[in-house]
């Protein structure tokens, strides 16, 4: 009987199988340029009371020499104000009432703490505001995230201004806590987004009662850029880019709306006055007074009931509001019922009450808020100097070379100016990782920036690895970053601090010290990171996080204290200045690319929509940003059933084929063993590298290549065909899974050359992109791990246990 195959390919739909994670296994078992001269700016009174946050084991006895006096400005008349990470001082008597004693010991070292969001909503209750709005509450919170303590800022009332600490620096007096929705990284509004905000607020109400008040945004999670807009220490509402029509769109809250119907010239409605309860009610025609003509189905609007006011969302054109109120009415209806019962429903309630609400009659300017954040400012600017001197100077370290990894981004930029003010006796260099696809403001930047200030700049540059490698990989996706290490890694590997380091390692494998500015509140999957960390994939590279607790609020506050000149792009509308067409940016932003350069964009676009075509997807595929994932969330999913856009891509053949004989079958000598054909390897290509799974034996006379391993053994004959055998059944999937992972990886090896670096015993090597493993492999796994091919082998070969029918 003729055996059944299936085709097992390199590539593939969107359905991806999560079920390949075990293969490790196999491995381990075998605005402003402004020049600052006055170093005396850094000075402080009392070193001895400025210990490094979360960092005292790294203190060493000779750190009181390097923490020099002449570090004035982060002088504090208390130092009992200093934050360290755990908040210890600051925001102990803000606690939940619901955490306990427990978890706090548990959690106070890391500034967070680990909670279920299923079943409760994922904003924070505002100061002066309500909790929640119905347009997110419904927005699946099934999955555990990480809890930031450290949620809040606070609010001079009299003032009128944001604080990163307690107490107004301008007035002296107390702030009142304002709580943050998370991950808590608020930031003042930009030029650009102040455009978009009352672009919004006239196309829908008419009018910007705002004007030029200090607003800070902060974002939240949705589908794409959406932030709450926070005015006069209260959430005013919600600017949001919604993917379905590529544009923005604005819902107050509640003291926004109320603040609006003041000043607004359309977009309300009255209703007759009731004693009912409203909210999240309904309401039919018949209950309506009047209805503003300009509204449109599905626009926020502004609601008055007798004294209550509010707002809702339409279900109808405004137009059509004086034929409905034509209709003959239900005689036998109560009032209730009349409101929100039978009848045509006309828009349904969001929030409304009686309370009043009004903005604040002071309105100060950056400068005043400057002012007013000064002292907390010094405490954190003194912290991080602390925090990077503690560690350069320990014993281990003192003879290293040290870098600041300057992306020309924000946090970067006040990493490199702290390392600036912390390093007196050491060298400090800048390290630039170009791309390829950077901004060409980003570049520029960076340049200007290092001979402005007479810094030393190493700039390691990708070139065209990234226009070499899109063909075979497709676009990057957030689930499917082969770019950062193509792009990244693979140069930040060969910058001349390894090269000339290695001989200075240590017992701690340590060949140099970067100063970076990653932060915990950048987002969730960066809360757990600590004061240092080596990088897994540049061995010899020390991290250094001395802002790893700072809010983005308290990045730009330090920015413009200190009048250090930033990237231009934050003020056209970008949050982030990496590489211009990451997947993980905002689509938002990428929007701004098509304004800013519509040639780079028409570029990449061509390419994608090619892409597409090449995979039967339409070019709605890429219009609503479908590109940036390779395996859709059930945001998207939702969005392309609603957009009518289908996302099951065509399969593509490509170079690497393995045909895989259905089923596992037990073999007559006893065991198990998978078979499968393969085309587009050779049996002498897979001889110089498969020692990488086990001890090889290569007959050419044969035909035969035998892999022995430590569960099992491999076989592949000049024939093309792959045999993988086992003493159970699962070990056999074991092997064939990691088999056929090692021969994608062989196939579409990019040459990057971060698996050469990551071998600890030198036997990995290459011959232009094709990968090598000598016989002195000791299958440590380090260089499967770093590859890039290997690491998203999943969302390369899909489905692979459903073609092994397991």
């Amino acid at each position: 009987m003729q055996q059944k195959k299936e085709k097992l390919q390199a590539s593939g739909p969107h359905k991806i199988d999560r079920g390949n994670q075990g293969t490790k296994k196999v491995q381990t078992q075998d605005k402003r340029s402004f020049q600052i001269t006055d170093k005396k700016a850094f000075r402080t009174s009392d070193n001895k009371t400025s210990g490094i946050s979360d960092n005292k084991a790294s203190q060493t006895s000779d750190n009181k020499a390097s923490q020099t006096s002449d570090n004035k400005a982060f002088q504090t008349s208390d130092n009992k104000t200093s934050r360290s990470s755990d908040n210890k001082t600051s925001r102990s008597s803000d606690k939940r009432d619901s955490q306990t004693q427990q978890s706090r010991v548990r959690n106070k070292s890391t500034g967070f703490k680990e909670k279920s969001s299923k079943g409760k909503h994922a904003f924070n209750k505002s100061v002066g505001s309500e909790k929640k709005f119905d347009s997110v509450s419904s927005r699946k919170n099934n999955s555990q995230r990480f809890e930031y303590e450290d949620d809040q800022i606070f609010w001079c009332e009299k003032c009128n201004l944001p604080l990163i600490g307690e107490e107004c620096g301008r007035c002296g007096s107390r702030g009142k806590v304002l709580k943050l929705s998370q991950p808590a990284d608020v930031r003042f509004c930009s030029p650009y987004e102040r455009e978009v905000l009352d672009r919004q607020l006239h196309s829908a109400f008419g009018c910007n009662p705002l004007g030029e008040r200090l607003i800070l945004l902060n974002k939240i999670p949705g589908e794409d850029k959406t932030d709450e807009v926070l005015v006069d220490g209260f959430i005013f509402g919600i600017l949001r880019f919604e993917l379905s029509k590529m544009d923005y769109s604005f819902e107050p809250s509640l003291q926004g709306a109320k603040i609006l119907l003041k000043h607004v010239q359309g977009r309300t409605a009255r209703l007759k006055k009731t004693n009912r309860h409203l909210n999240g009610k309904s309401i039919s025609a018949e209950s309506i007074e009047t209805f503003d003509s300009n509204i449109k189905a599905g626009d926020f609007l502004l609601v008055t009931a007798g004294s209550l006011t509010g707002y809702g969302i339409s279900y109808i054109e405004g137009a059509d509001f004086p034929n409905l109120k034509t209709l003959p009415e239900h005689e036998d209806l109560t009032e209730l019922g009349s409101l929100t019962g039978a009848g045509t429903k006309v828009l349904r309630i969001r929030k409304v009450d009686s309370s009043e609400a009004s903005l604040h009659p002071e309105t100060p300017d950056l400068a005043a808020c400057i002012e007013a954040n000064k002292k907390h400012l010094q405490t954190l600017g003194k912290n991080a100097i602390n925090t990077i001197r503690g560690i350069i100077s320990r014993k281990e370290y003192k003879t290293l070379p040290v870098y600041v990894s300057f992306s020309g981004g924000k946090d970067s930029l006040v990493a490199l100016d702290l390392a600036q003010a912390s390093l007196k006796q050491r060298e400090l260099k800048a390290f630039f990782l170009n791309t390829g696809i950077e901004f060409p403001e980003t570049v520029e930047f960076v340049r200007n920036f290092c001979r402005e200030k007479e810094i030393s700049l190493t700039e390691a540059n990708a070139g065209s690895a990234f226009r070499e490698q899109v063909g075979k990989f497709g676009p990057p996706a957030k689930d499917f970053r082969w770019c950062c290490k193509v792009c990244k890694l693979a140069s930040a590997g060969d910058f001349e601090t390894e090269k000339g380091a290695f001989s200075q390692k240590g017992v701690t494998g340590v060949a140099y010290l970067t100063i970076d500015g990653k932060r915990k509140h950048e987002s969730f999957s960066r809360a757990r990171i600590a004061a240092s960390e080596t990088n897994p994939f540049v061995p010899a590279q020390l991290n250094i996080f001395p802002i790893r607790d700072w809010k983005a609020i308290e990045v730009w506050l330090y920015i413009h204290w200190r009048q250090l000149s930033y990237s231009p792009l934050y003020d056209l509308g970008f949050e982030r200045v990496g590489c211009w067409l990451c997947p993980s940016a905002l689509a938002a932003e990428y929007e701004r690319v098509k304004d800013l350069h519509p040639e780079m964009y028409a570029k990449w676009n061509a390419f994608l929509l090619e892409w597409a075509k090449s995979r039967g997807l339409s070019e709605k595929f890429i219009e609503h940003g479908f590109w940036r994932w390779k395996e859709l969330p059930p945001k998207m999913l939702k969005l392309a059933e609603e957009l009518g856009i289908s996302v099951l891509a065509r399969e593509k053949t490509e170079d690497l084929e393995i045909e895989v004989v259905s089923g596992i079958s037990p073999c007559r000598a006893g065991g198990y063993s998978i078979e499968a054909a393969v085309k587009g390897i050779r049996e002498q290509e897979a001889a110089g590298f498969i020692n990488v799974l086990g001890n090889t034996v290569y007959a050419e006379d044969l035909g035969m290549l035998l892999v022995k391993t430590a569960i099992g053994t491999v076989k592949f004959f000049s024939n093309g065909n792959l045999l993988a055998s086992s003493e159970t059944k699962e070990k056999a999937i074991l092997l064939f899974k990691e088999a056929a992972k090692q021969f994608t990886r062989l196939s579409r090896c990019t040459g990057c050359g971060i698996c050469v670096k990551a071998c600890p015993v030198g036997a990995a090597s290459l011959e232009g992109n094709t990968p090598h493993v000598s016989e002195t492999c000791i299958r440590c796994g380090k260089c499967t791990e770093s590859c890039v091919v290997t690491r998203y082998f999943n969302k390369l070969v899909p489905d692979l246990n459903q073609k092994l029918k397991v």
